[in-house]
């Protein structure tokens, strides 16, 4: 890791996210205290985050995201393999990526923590229409979560929203077939949820998700989840939360590079918060493709 001297800095900000708009205020009294030049664009449509990334950050020491884990999506797949660093100003419902990096949700102690911060590298997943994510991608109870909330619930609840969706989806135990190509290697599951991760930290590392996982050793972890019954469906509850990975029929990992994903019935997917038009996965791991900005002592 390496220490970033921010001098000037570009805010990409989503007005439409969560906490978006009513943050901006904060976050430029934050950048000014520090001495440090932040200069806000604006994002108007989807997409444009990504463009504003890779029109103006070469100009600047580091770019930051005031949005959600969606704007995040977009910067990365700008800037994946360059120089400039990211830093993270949680403004969304989830903040998955925020929370994994242990960056705080306040977003003036997010800027003085990331200003003062190092520099990580880490992974990324690249889908098969050439976007990224970071958190992780995902097929079942994640999927249908965030299919399931209302963008008014998101507003008012926030990611108290997501845990009450997934709760209702996850004891629902609507289960489907999964065909789950790993590094080539065909595997068949009856799963409830599926997900292709690069972080295993859940809300600041209360849940983990897999046994081994890692954002920054080349691979991705698939982690299919397959209760049978409300009884199952606690057990792994209990059991995640205790970081308890031992064997369990209702729990598979496989660690990869590349990894297709096909579920009967077709069930909608996602990556990164964001849901996608397909009904099947690709995902392939980017080795160290992101500099992200994060607290000292955080990795």
């Amino acid at each position: 890791m390496a220490v970033v001297v921010v001098r000037r800095a570009l805010v990409i900000v989503n007005p439409g996210s969560r906490r978006g708009a009513a943050s901006l205020g904060a976050a430029t009294r934050a950048f000014a205290r520090a001495g440090v030049a932040g200069d806000v664009y604006s994002t108007t449509h989807a997409g444009h985050a990504e463009q504003l990334a890779r029109a103006y950050a070469a100009n600047y020491d580091a770019v930051f995201t005031l949005g959600g884990d969606g704007t995040v999506m977009e910067v990365l797949h700008a800037l994946q393999g360059s120089d400039t660093p990211v830093g993270i100003l949680p403004a969304g419902t989830g903040n998955l990526v925020a929370r994994a990096l242990h960056i705080p949700m306040s977003v003036p102690k997010a800027v003085t923590a990331l200003l003062g911060g190092e520099t990580a590298a880490i992974d990324l997943g690249r889908l098969d229409d050439g976007r990224v994510f970071a958190f992780a991608a995902g097929v079942g109870i994640d999927a249908t979560m965030l299919e399931q909330t209302s963008a008014r619930a998101k507003r008012r609840y926030g990611v108290l929203a997501y845990v009450v969706a997934g709760t209702r989806a996850a004891l629902t135990l609507e289960a489907f077939a999964l065909r789950a190509t790993v590094d080539g290697v065909p595997h068949d599951f009856r799963a409830t949820a599926a997900l292709v991760a690069n972080f295993g930290s859940v809300l600041g590392g209360l849940i983990r998700l897999g046994p081994a996982v890692r954002e920054n050793d080349g691979m991705l972890d698939l982690c299919v989840f397959s209760p049978a019954s409300v009884g199952d469906a606690l057990r792994l509850g209990w059991r995640l939360l205790r970081h308890d990975f031992g064997a369990d029929p209702s729990m598979h990992f496989l660690r990869g590079r590349t990894f297709h994903l096909e579920t009967t019935p077709r069930r909608v997917t996602q990556a990164d918060g964001e849901l996608l038009p397909g009904a099947s996965l690709h995902v392939t791991v980017v080795p160290r493709a992101a500099r992200l900005l994060v607290p000292v002592g955080s990795r």
